[in-house]
């Protein structure tokens, strides 16, 4: 090997080796994702000579919502508060920025275990962000006090 070949291989080992340094230290770097939540009230009626009303009752708490029927119209109303989407799957490691805006429902006191030390206010029309790092896997609820039960999501935290 002659001494133009022999530096030419070592610089190219050279070039490979930081290459691959840098690409071992972008991996290691954590991720970023943003994930958009709306905080929503899907409802359905019909009028009671279509359709009787039901007298079962729904779960206590704000997240369901039946309106007895319109003396009127004879119109019936039944809601329910959810996260769309429910299921939030992230990466361990990746910072992670949950931007909550509110559709319906006045206000929302959203909270997420292990991540969010307090609840974050969640408006109607505006958007509130829950920051984080997903140092832990595992499967955490996420949850407006004002409407339990049905308002519940959950984040899934992928180990590496």
């Amino acid at each position: 090997m002659t001494r133009r070949t022999r530096s030419i291989l070592l610089w190219g080992i050279a070039v490979t080796g930081i290459a691959l340094l840098g690409l071992s230290s972008r991996a290691q770097a954590a991720e970023e994702r943003v994930v958009y939540l709306a905080a929503i009230e899907p409802k359905g009626g019909v009028t009671v000579d279509k359709e009787p009303y039901p007298t079962a009752e729904l779960p206590q708490g704000g997240g369901y919502v039946k309106k007895r029927p319109d003396a009127a119209s004879g119109r019936w109303e039944v809601s329910v508060y959810q996260f769309s989407p429910a299921t939030v799957v992230v990466k361990q490691g990746e910072r992670v920025t949950l931007e909550i805006v509110g559709i319906n429902g006045a206000k929302h006191s959203v909270h997420v275990d292990k991540y969010s030390p307090d609840h974050v206010l969640v408006k109607r029309g505006e958007i509130a962000r829950i920051q984080f790092t997903a140092d832990t896997p595992g499967l955490f609820k996420i949850h407006c006090k004002e409407h339990e039960p049905s308002m519940e999501g959950h984040l899934v935290v992928l180990p590496r």
